[in-house]
């Protein structure tokens, strides 16, 4: 049985002698005077790779399926880019896991209209939960975080990754990676709570561990019309994480006239009405009914300056596959403790 890789150089505190130190060890023992230490750093740092599932042929139907997914791009693209580079990538991820626990005191909205109050309340969450984040630049590649969900990890084995394809070394600070997942924690058991005033929020993490991840990635790029794209594929599931195509002109113009007479329609036409309502009714109806004009005329603008941003900037298609979204939950009461349910 072969001995873990390790790094022979760092001296005991004790005795001085060269103690080494083996991949993923936290704690290691100095063979002479059998002290223990406890090793901070990437090398005790725990690491693992994601098997590839997902071969170069699989990750170009990928690629035909991307580019007919959307009517925003440019209608035949799939059957005109012509595939100029393929190749397989293995980045880096920061990943926590800890289980959340969460006190959250503040007040909630009850009732409606006159009866409405505030009620203090004090909501209590545990949580499992799992944070990730790039551990180097990925400007490149479009990926920032990964969807980890059912994926299986194995042992880190640099010689098979660097054998397989190009690897990618962290660049970023394990401690501001930890200080980032606390904040995003935090940040979680804040939004769990759906409290209308929050006043104080205390987190603890139980169990908390962090590892390095090497997540790998099919990065195509294609030309189409002479103007180079990029696609990136997960190469554990085969979904686009990323991609950039060439955008539909005929979609563009669709989307700008139809957005400008949907924002002239309620800017204009459906306010005069609204106001006309509100100078034939008097009372608290005139003054909602005159504020809903304003709220109508607000959203018209805001349609007619949305569709001509997407016209302005539609030329150019930009897909991002797995965004952190700001999801909404709901509580249930289990044992005096709420745990939070995703709800669409």
């Amino acid at each position: 049985m072969t001995e873990p890789d390790s790094v022979h150089g760092l001296a005991c505190p004790n005795c001085g002698g060269m103690v080494p130190i083996p991949e993923g060890q936290a704690i290691v023992r100095c063979p002479y005077c059998e002290l223990r230490s406890l090793v901070r750093g990437e090398r005790g740092l725990r690491r693992y790779q994601v098997p590839v599932n997902v071969d170069r042929a699989r990750a170009e139907a990928s690629l035909a399926q991307f580019l007919s997914s959307s009517r925003a791009i440019a209608e035949g693209a799939e059957n005109t880019a012509r595939l100029e580079e393929a190749f397989l990538a293995y980045l880096p991820f920061w990943v926590t896991w800890a289980r959340v626990l969460g006190w959250v005191l503040g007040e909630e909205k009850v009732g409606s209209g006159d009866d409405a109050r505030y009620e203090p309340r004090e909501v209590k969450i545990a949580e499992e939960m799992t944070w990730n984040g790039a551990a180097c630049d990925v400007g490149e590649f479009g990926v920032d975080r990964l969807p980890l969900k059912d994926q299986t990890f194995e042992a880190f084995d640099s010689e098979a990754l660097h054998a397989a394809g190009m690897v990618f070394e962290p660049i970023g600070s394990l401690s501001d990676a930890r200080n980032a997942s606390e904040d995003d924690f935090h940040g979680r058991v804040r939004q769990m709570a759906n409290l209308d005033r929050v006043s104080q929020v205390f987190v603890r993490l139980v169990h908390n561990r962090m590892g390095l991840v090497y997540y790998p990635l099919w990065v195509l790029r294609y030309l189409y019309r002479e103007r180079a794209f990029q696609v990136v594929v997960d190469g554990f599931s085969g979904k686009v994480l990323y991609g950039k195509a060439p955008g539909s002109t005929i979609y563009r113009a669709v989307v700008l006239v139809g957005g400008m007479i949907l924002g002239a329609l309620l800017a204009v036409d459906v306010s005069v009405l609204l106001l006309t309502l509100a100078g034939s009714s008097g009372g608290d109806d005139s003054e909602g009914l005159f504020f809903g004009a304003l709220a109508v005329v607000a959203l018209g603008f805001g349609t007619m300056v949305a569709a001509y941003r997407k016209y302005r900037y539609g030329e150019q298609y930009e897909f991002r596959g797995h965004r952190r979204k700001m999801s909404r939950y709901r509580r249930r009461k289990e044992g005096g403790v709420f745990r939070a349910r995703e709800v669409d």
